[in-house]
């Protein structure tokens, strides 16, 4: 498994948020690098974001393109997509979920 995970559910419908691409970046001081990218599962999880070995500190964010996700339950997102911007501060997993309606978010920390 990843390092850094995230778990994506729909609020609205009370369900996972399957095929939600991913993107992982890395702040590199000038600017963002990418440095792993994914899909949500069947269950919303996105697992495979970074290759297995340690982990990186520093800034990251991960971008959720929701739209796409919204687009095929055939409703308009408010936000098209959601960077959550985070800092890793030692090597222990990083989980990241993403609450989600067509109107709003939330995130925290997860285990």
């Amino acid at each position: 498994m990843s390092p850094i995970t995230t778990h994506v559910l729909d609020t609205a419908l009370g369900r996972p948020a399957a095929g939600v691409p991913l993107i992982l970046a890395r702040s590199s001081g000038s600017g963002w690098t990418t440095v792993g990218r994914g899909v949500t599962d069947a269950d919303g999880r996105g697992r495979d974001l970074l290759k297995r070995g340690p982990l990186k500190k520093g800034v990251y964010r991960l971008t959720f393109g929701v739209a796409a996700y919204f687009k095929r339950a055939r409703q308009t997102a408010f936000y098209p997509s959601v960077s959550v911007v985070f800092a890793v501060r030692d090597a222990r997993h990083h989980h990241v979920p993403l609450l989600l309606s067509p109107w709003g978010y939330s995130t925290y920390r997860g285990s």
